[in-house]
């Protein structure tokens, strides 16, 4: 038996209250044919400050909402087998990864593991710039069908506004 996890137990919990009362009523590829790319910041709330509910987009949450090579995987599966024709990309203000660097990050690994990891940390310092890199990665990526509906954001984490990033 796994010794007692609070945070776990009560999300086991809030789950069980939530499977007596659900509906499996929605169908794997999502309504609106939207993915959206994300931090996995948990001020963040994804669903009530953009306006969606659930079946309606895919939700793919990375550190920082970088796109990295895992990320165009998900968004490649999510055009090509469930039909999303529409990608956001959002990154949000006071992020945690503008606060470290890649090879500070990669040194404390090291120091602490003994050895280096192989991937990409995805540091960033200037929010509109990584968007746009995100964005760019996007565009460059032979596995994303559909380019024309990319739009990238910053979401502000005290004012809960969306600010939309042009495209260099």
């Amino acid at each position: 038996m796994s010794e007692p996890t609070p945070a776990i137990d009560a999300v086991t919990a809030a789950n069980a209250a939530f499977a007596a009362e659900f509906s499996a009523d929605l169908a794997a590829p999502p309504s609106r044919q939207l993915a959206v790319v994300t931090c996995m910041d948990a001020r963040i709330p994804v669903f009530e400050a953009f306006g969606l509910a659930n079946g309606e987009a895919h939700v793919i949450r990375t550190a920082g909402g970088v796109v990295t090579d895992d990320v165009i995987r998900s968004l490649c599966i999510s055009q090509r087998a469930l039909g999303t024709t529409e990608l956001l990309v959002i990154h949000h203000s006071r992020c945690g990864m503008q606060g470290i660097t890649d090879d500070g990050f990669k040194a404390d690994l090291e120091a602490d593991l003994g050895v280096k990891p192989p991937w990409a940390v995805e540091t960033f310092t200037a929010l509109d710039a990584d968007v746009r890199q995100s964005m760019r990665r996007i565009a460059n990526s032979p596995f994303i069908a559909e380019k024309g509906a990319v739009r990238g954001f910053v979401y502000d984490v005290d004012s809960g506004e969306l600010n939309e990033v042009m495209s260099a």
